[in-house]
């Protein structure tokens, strides 16, 4: 069966352990069903579509859909295929949409093909291919020349179908387009089929088969395999053919394939038929009979109906077959077989024997003598013209490998000429260079010297700056609260505060000196950092521990604003940092997401596993910044604070102090907000990658 481009997917149902009849009524049905439904989605799409139509005449969506829809209808109407396929290239043109028009014109092509119309479907898929190349439109151009490959070998020009094959080969080897390139070495092994040359159609076979596992998509394999099946049994290689026919039925029953699933039906039944197993052949052939009343595929049916015919007359069964030969006589005369004329005139030539009624049975065998011998005319031809056309595609291929190596070796000349020149170049900028060394030493040594002093100038700069903004926390941020505890004190010791009144104060007292130990060590640690007395020490450092830590730490802040905590930390988080810096951070993450999440807020603290890292993140739906915030908080001069939704105070070091730990850590750090919505901030840490143990 000759692969396509593009297939229709159609569900199917194998119920096992029951009754043939039961077993095959229960086929119909589940497919149909099933196929059915999927077909009535898409018709949902295009009517959805088509009901804003008038509103938008150039809707492509609609246009899309109504194309898939008719590509869904081959092989199981083709009334409906060929209406809509119309209908999508009227609304295409009016549209100009151009990859509508092109897909109009394959389903076309392929309605043409079903119905024995060859030359109709030529001239449908070489309009397709004309304006693929047009819009340079590759994918399609290499579709149509599949279709084009596959007309001209039903018409008989096998010379023109394997060029077509082989520049569809080689455009999908420039796009690396590995599904089509399995499709068109699978199609012109069917090329070598026709001629009884099953040695190259293997080769081919065994290509296809190769790409199909590098793609890894059981479909695709399920194809190909079945195609194999059908070889070795024309080959009486039929153990293999039964391996492979049986893998092919067990993907395309799970999958629910229909068109495919009647096409190995028929492949086991012909094992079994040459196996002598008439009863088991015609068994499997029944229930790919029984599919094809839910497809149209007449090439397919006709196939079936020899091979039905030959069982029942190995059966002796001669009426029976009489029946099925004249039903496959008439099918081949519809599309034009000349191969399925061939087979069954044979048949009912032995079949009218057999009944004593010669004349009739000499006139068919009078059919089948003129038809065998067109045949093996054509396909001395059809070999010959093979064997011409790959020796002419061959010595174009040279011809352009020769054209191409002149070309390459007359711009080796130029490259040759370019670098002596260059080298010439060179040499002279060499001598000025070196006249120039002198003069230019004492300038560098005058530079090097005045750049020396503006780093000096800029290291005491910095210092300064350190020293007032340690300063400036400590005279504002600290000797406030410092302050406000020591009034206290005072007033309880002189008398002026009862004991009760002072212990109304504690709670506040608490917070107050909570915010100073955490004020004093983001103070310390930050130090440290601008005067070079930070050391990170990275170690396996177990994350969730850390968070737990911080939350159980901060948990009353959070209860005295009804906040709530969330944790979602992968198991197993093992990162590589310093565990005093990483705890430094979440704290500071956390304490700002406390400090700006407003009474009954929420907060979700958690960590993602990814490849070579591990993201931590803190989520709010406090307050949220501006643009002109988020591009402040994390800079190393920055003294922007805010005050939180309960008027708390910071001192404007968290971010920043986080910013240079998380760099330290070989990490990144980066927040997304927006005001009103809350913020989220993110931090990467690398994680403790487990050493795989190599195999003996």
């Amino acid at each position: 069966m000759f692969s396509n481009i593009s297939r229709t997917f159609l569900p199917y149902s194998l119920i096992s352990g029951c009754l043939l009849v039961f077993l095959l009524f229960s086929l119909s049905s589940s497919t149909l069903s099933a196929q059915v439904s999927k077909r009535d989605s898409l018709l949902k799409l295009v009517n959805q579509s088509k009901a804003l139509l008038h509103k938008n005449s150039k809707d492509t969506l609609y246009i899309h859909d109504l194309t898939m829809l008719a590509a869904e209808y081959r092989f199981h109407n083709l009334d409906s295929l060929l209406s809509l396929s119309k209908e999508g290239l009227t609304i295409s043109k009016k549209a100009d949409y151009k990859n509508g028009i092109i897909r109009s014109y394959i389903n076309m092509g392929g309605y043409y093909s079903d119905t024995g119309k060859i030359d109709e479907a030529i001239s449908y898929f070489n309009k397709a291919y004309e304006l693929a190349c047009q819009e340079k439109n590759l994918n399609l151009k290499v579709s149509t020349l599949n279709d084009l490959a596959k007309e001209y070998m039903y018409k008989g020009d096998y010379a023109l179908s394997l060029k077509k094959y082989l520049e569809a080969i080689e455009i999908a080897e420039e796009l690396d387009y590995k599904k089509l390139l399995s499709i068109v070495n699978e199609n012109i092994a069917h090329l070598y089929l026709g001629q009884k040359d099953f040695d190259h159609a293997m080769v081919f076979f065994k290509k296809a088969k190769e790409i199909n596992e590098e793609i890894g998509n059981p479909i695709f394999m399920a194809e190909t395999m079945s195609n194999l099946a059908s070889t070795y049994a024309e080959m009486n290689e039929l153990e293999y053919a039964m391996f492979n026919i049986n893998s092919s039925i067990a993907i395309f029953e799970k999958e629910r394939i229909l068109d495919w699933l009647a096409y190995c039906y028929e492949v086991k039944g012909k094992i079994y038929l040459k196996k002598g197993k008439n009863t088991w052949a015609l068994y499997w052939y029944k229930q790919s009979e029984l599919l094809h009343q839910e497809i149209e595929d007449d090439r397919g049916e006709i196939d079936l109906l020899n091979g039905m015919t030959q069982a029942f007359l190995n059966l002796k069964k001669d009426s029976v077959a009489e029946v099925y030969a004249l039903n496959a006589f008439e099918l081949s005369k519809k599309i034009g077989l000349r191969t399925g004329i061939k087979d069954c005139t044979y048949q009912l030539f032995k079949i009218y024997k057999n009944k004593k009624e010669y004349e009739t049975s000499l006139w068919y065998h009078e059919i089948y003598q003129v038809t065998s011998e067109s045949l093996a005319k054509a396909g001395n031809e059809k070999a010959l013209n093979m064997l011409k056309t790959k020796m002419e595609y061959d010595q174009q291929k040279q011809q352009l490998i020769i054209e191409n190596e002149k070309a390459l070796a007359k711009r080796n000349i130029y490259i040759y000429v370019f670098i002596i020149i260059l080298i010439i170049f060179a040499i002279i900028v060499f001598i000025i260079h070196r006249n120039e060394q002198t003069q230019k030493k004492l300038n560098l040594e005058l530079r090097s010297n005045k750049s020396d002093l503006e780093e000096k100038q800029a290291y005491l700069n910095e210092l300064n700056q350190t020293k007032n903004k340690l300063f400036s926390i400590i005279g504002h941020d600290l000797r406030g609260p410092i302050g406000a505890f020591q009034g206290l004190l005072k007033l309880f010791k002189e008398g002026e505060m009862t004991k009760d009144e002072f212990l109304n104060f504690v709670p506040k007292l608490k917070v107050d000196i909570d915010s100073i130990s955490f004020t004093l060590n983001n103070l310390l640690s930050w130090g440290q950092t601008q005067m070079n007395g930070s050391t990170t020490r990275p170690t396996t450092t177990n994350l969730e521990d850390i968070i737990e830590e911080n939350m159980a730490l901060l948990s009353e802040i959070a209860e005295s604003k009804s906040i709530k905590l969330i944790k979602r930390v992968e198991g197993n988080c093992q990162i590589w940092s310093d565990p005093n810096q990483v705890d430094i951070i979440i704290r500071n993450l956390l304490s700002n997401a406390l400090k700006f999440t407003p009474n009954n807020g929420q907060i979700i603290i958690g960590a993602i596993q990814k490849l070579k890292t591990c993201e931590i993140y803190v989520k709010d739906n406090g307050m949220g910044m501006s643009e002109e915030t988020m591009g402040k908080i994390f800079r190393k001069d920055s003294t922007h604070t805010t005050y939180g939704t309960n008027d708390e105070k910071g001192t404007g070091l968290g971010l920043s102090l986080c910013k240079e730990m998380v760099e330290k850590n070989k990490g990144k750090i980066w927040v997304h907000s927006a005001l009103g919505k809350g913020s989220s901030f993110y931090f990467t840490m690398p994680r403790v990658i487990e050493p795989t143990k190599k195999s003996a």
